[in-house]
């Protein structure tokens, strides 16, 4: 399986990275959209390394990436499309883990839309445990595996607008209570006004997160 590719900001403090910090765009966008982030969130862990990275699969479109094809947006075609995904970002972390020279668990993943999804679903079943996974505008899929497939228990921070027109906000309440219902620490916040995207009251939660995982 081809390994993916990533754009890497960091460490602030210019240091040997400690923590690796992965970003996950959203359907249709690239590495390039999620990078600056990075910046934003230097002051939280300013020893990670963090690797936005370029989803597997063209888009449908021909333009920018995709996680898996939303041309079927039936349950089945999106989890299988999700495992197809998973398994490349497990390849991801494994791999850059060990390029950098770090231990298994210095890693956090956070995702934006289809990369929620997918930081979500990877996240929770790989072998080590990340210290954080941020899902902003975001779904939980296969929810009904969830309990059979979880592997780790990691901290979830989901962050949604409550005006977001591309994925429903009700989508973050699912996974919550799916969370809840599976013993997983959820922290969950529904931001009034917002649509499809992440604004400063994400970010400030972001780097909270990012923060306590690697305190």
């Amino acid at each position: 399986m081809p390994s993916l590719d990533a754009i890497h900001w960091g460490p602030a403090s210019k240091g040997t990275p400690k923590q690796l910090v992965i970003l996950c765009h959203g359907l249709g966008a690239d590495a390039f959209d999620l990078i600056d982030l990075a910046p934003a969130w230097q002051h939280a862990c300013p020893d990670a390394l963090f690797a936005s990275v370029h989803a597997p699969f063209q888009h449908d479109s021909g333009f920018g990436r995709q996680w898996w094809s939303v041309a079927d947006r039936s349950p089945p075609v999106m989890e299988a499309g999700a495992r197809t995904a998973a398994a490349y970002l497990h390849g991801f972390i494994d791999a850059e883990l060990a390029r950098l020279g770090l231990p298994g668990d210095a890693y956090a993943i956070m995702g934006f839309s289809q990369g929620a999804m997918i930081s979500l679903f990877t996240g929770l079943r790989h072998a080590v445990a990340p210290r954080a996974i941020l899902a902003f505008s975001g779904a939980l899929i296969a929810p009904e595996a969830l309990a059979a497939e979880l592997v780790n228990r990691a901290p979830v921070l989901l962050v949604h607008g409550e005006a977001d027109e591309a994925v429903p906000v009700t989508r973050s309440h699912e996974a919550e209570a799916a969370l809840i219902g599976a013993q997983v620490p959820v922290d969950a916040h529904y931001i009034p006004g917002l649509g499809h995207g992440i604004d400063d009251t994400g970010i400030s939660l972001g780097g909270l997160a990012l923060q306590r995982g690697f305190a």
